[in-house]
Order: structure tokens, then C-alpha cells, then sequence
């Protein structure tokens, strides 16, 4: 497995991957999006070197890990990122996103991030355990602020310092 840069190529598989959590309800966004719905999204990221990660096998995308800035444009909280990753169902449980945000916290630093923290759904235990396996610790609970068809979940708040 090969983890790098995302280019632009990779997008049509970054958006099938989450879409693909989105049909899951494993994410808060109720509706797929496109391609061209993502493209200004990827540019921003390169812009604000925030990048987004490629788990890649076979050179095909089958992970991927992106980091926003928290709030921008309020220098205070510059060093602050959010960290989102999804994995295609036919690959989870085989190490993908551990390399992912593995390879986000080896990079943070030179990327002038100093703390990183993760939004989740509250039913999401997987990601808790992967969080907690790098040193994440909860640091809130918005009960019942997620309505997926009527079903009301939580959003979790993980974060760590990895300077």
C-alpha cells in the first residue's frame, strides 16, 4: 500500500468512497455529492496545504485522510486541524486508515500543526478505537445533534497534541 498526495485524478474515487459512507449513514451528510461538487474542495486543500492523503493499492484509491483547517482565518487557531478519513468497505479492517492518520500525525508537524482533532458520530466504534490507538482522547459529546432519517446520534470531538 502506497500512501501519498492526492491528485486530481484520484478525485472521482475520493467522492465514491465517501459516498459511499454517506449511503452507510457513517458520516453527518445526508446526500451524495460529485465530482464536481469536490473539485473546489480538493483545490482549496492544496492551496491551504492542508493536504488530502491516498491510500493507494494496485493504483487504485482505497482509502483516503483529509486535514482543514479549524476556523480559518482566525490566526489564533492556526496550528489546529481537523482530521476526516474514510476507507472503502472492501478494505476496511486491513490497516488503511491506521497508515492514514498515521501518516497525517508523521506530517503534522511540518505541516505547522500543532494539535489535530477528529468529529465523529457517536455510533462510529471503530473510529473511536482507531483514534484512541493514536493517542486521541475525547474531548466532547454533542448529544443528539444528528437527525439520519430519524435516527438522532451524537457527534464525538477526539483530539491530541503531535507536537
Amino acid at each position: 500500500m502506497e500512501i501519498r498526495n492526492a491528485r486530481l485524478a484520484d478525485l472521482a474515487d475520493i467522492v465514491a468512497i465517501y459516498n459511499q459512507a454517506v449511503r452507510e449513514k457513517a458520516t453527518a451528510d445526508t446526500d451524495s455529492v460529485t465530482v464536481e461538487q469536490r473539485r473546489n474542495w480538493f483545490e482549496r486543500h492544496v492551496a491551504d496545504r492542508r493536504p488530502i492523503l491516498v491510500a493507494a493499492e494496485d493504483h487504485r484509491v482505497v482509502g483516503w485522510c483529509g486535514l482543514s483547517d479549524y476556523r480559518p482565518g482566525r490566526a489564533a487557531v492556526r496550528h489546529t486541524a481537523e482530521i476526516s478519513y474514510y476507507v472503502h468497505s472492501a478494505h476496511r479492517r486491513k490497516g488503511v486508515a491506521s497508515a492514514l492518520v498515521a501518516e497525517a500525525i508523521r506530517r503534522s508537524p511540518e505541516l505547522k500543526i500543532r494539535t489535530l482533532f477528529a468529529i465523529l458520530l457517536d455510533s462510529n466504534a471503530a473510529s473511536v478505537g482507531l483514534l484512541e490507538k493514536f493517542g486521541f482522547r475525547r474531548w466532547g459529546h454533542m448529544p443528539d445533534v444528528a437527525d439520519l432519517d430519524g435516527l438522532e446520534l451524537g457527534h464525538l470531538y477526539y483530539g491530541r497534541r503531535v507536537d
